[in-house]
């Protein structure tokens, strides 16, 4: 089969096509053909070898094919596996440690992970969800459930995360304010913003707004900077950004708000999480949430998508598709 490998750490240029082994499941598990997959931003972080990687596999990637969100059909099935048969359409979330490598043709996934994909949604759109749309979803309810008329601010709105962190907060009542790129604005008002801010012209931590909660999915400055954004009640949400930008949430935040009614921090995140999955999937046959897709690649093409990627222009998400 074709697959996207990766045996070094560096840039999009050591992501190569090759012909490798196809797969076959052990007991517990299916064979998936996959139709589609999506880049998320730590496809990047384990190209790259970002610190945090790093302290797992030191000097080469800890999985030669990278790519965890996918959607297919189950081709054949292990022995033990009772609830699922092949030419059932499937869609999940392979993170840790369940073992990456849907930048393939075909990928191994244990029965206790696998989700029957909705029919209501194309193979590009299922691919689409499972890891963004799951982290927007725990990192906006799990602190302190939004209440309707709280103003919230998503720096990085227009991203993966952020475009399904605008839509579910709209959802849930809250009035919107999105940051990101001049080039991403109107995509980020069309999906349900209230209000948008071009973080190149203006610094919302300095303004005379504050809100209830800023999710920042791309944080990169002091955690000192983003409390003053924040409402005496408010709550601050760190979802990605720098290294040092994680260990300061982890290190500084509990001391920060030992004593005050803000909260700041990191939402543990539960990836492929069934009621989660099956929430989203009823909001989005209820038309409140759809995935943005800026553009689709062939597989043969991965490495320009992650350029693309790492340039920070995309509206959305990335989409991978085998046909």
């Amino acid at each position: 089969m074709k697959a996207i490998v990766c045996t070094k750490y560096g840039s999009p240029d050591v992501l190569e096509l090759r012909e490798v082994k196809k797969p076959l499941p052990n007991d517990d598990q299916a064979l998936v053909k996959i139709q589609a997959a999506s880049l998320n931003a730590a496809d990047l972080e384990n190209m790259r070898g970002e610190f945090v990687v790093r302290i797992a596999a030191p000097f080469r990637p800890m999985y030669r094919i990278l790519g965890t969100d996918f959607a297919g059909t189950i081709e054949a099935v292990g022995k033990q596996v009772k609830q699922f048969h092949p030419g059932q359409e499937i869609w999940g979330d392979l993170s840790f440690p369940l073992g990456s490598a849907t930048f393939a043709e075909y990928v191994c996934v244990p029965e206790d992970a696998l989700r029957l994909k909705p029919a209501s949604m194309t193979f590009e759109e299922a691919a689409s969800i499972p890891t963004a749309a799951v982290v927007a979803l725990q990192n906006l309810r799990d602190k302190r459930p939004i209440q309707p008329g709280q103003k919230i601010l998503i720096n990085g709105a227009g991203g993966g995360v952020g475009t399904f962190a605008v839509q579910l907060a709209k959802y849930f009542g809250a009035e919107v304010t999105g940051v990101d790129s001049s080039s991403k604005l109107d995509m980020i008002l069309s999906i349900g913003a209230d209000h948008v801010i071009d973080y190149k012209q203006e610094d919302f931590t300095t303004g005379d707004q504050h809100y209830d909660l800023v999710l920042n999915v791309v944080a990169y400055r002091s955690i000192f900077t983003y409390r003053r954004a924040l409402r005496p009640g408010g709550t601050f949400v760190y979802v990605g950004g720098s290294t040092s930008a994680i260990f300061q949430t982890l290190l500084l935040a509990p001391l920060l708000t030992r004593n005050s009614e803000q909260k700041m921090g990191i939402v543990p995140w539960k990836p492929n999480d069934k009621a989660d999955l099956e929430y989203l999937t009823e909001l989005f046959e209820a038309g409140n949430i759809s995935p943005v897709i800026d553009r689709s690649y062939p597989l043969s093409e991965v490495s320009e998508a992650a350029r693309y990627l790492e340039a920070g222009h995309v509206k959305g998400k990335l989409v991978v598709t085998m046909n």
